[in-house]
């Protein structure tokens, strides 16, 4: 394992609670402050920053060859298709 792929694995995972809890309205300390349109915003940074050192280093076709990678990709797009229908679905006082 290299430094590049350890930054593209934190910056995936680090993209997931930030986006969950800017989504959910939750507060965290990130990059850009602890509101949640920062949380979102940073999440966004991360996730385009795991996305563009994965394809600096392994080109779109590595991603046919890391399971792990891709697996947490899957993942945390699921939670961005999906995000906003949950937190309605959980919190439907809350929602607007």
């Amino acid at each position: 394992m290299s430094i590049i792929d350890f930054l593209i694995g934190l910056t995936l995972m680090n993209a997931m609670p930030h986006f969950v809890l800017g989504i959910w309205k939750g507060r965290i300390l990130s990059g850009f402050g602890t509101s949640p349109r920062g949380n979102l915003a940073y999440s966004m940074l991360n996730f385009s920053a795991s996305i563009g050192l994965f394809w600096y280093e392994y080109g779109l076709a590595g991603l046919a060859h890391n399971g792990f990678y891709a697996g947490g990709l899957a993942i945390l797009l699921a939670y961005f298709a999906t995000a906003q229908l949950l937190y309605r679905h959980y919190h439907p006082h809350r929602a607007t």
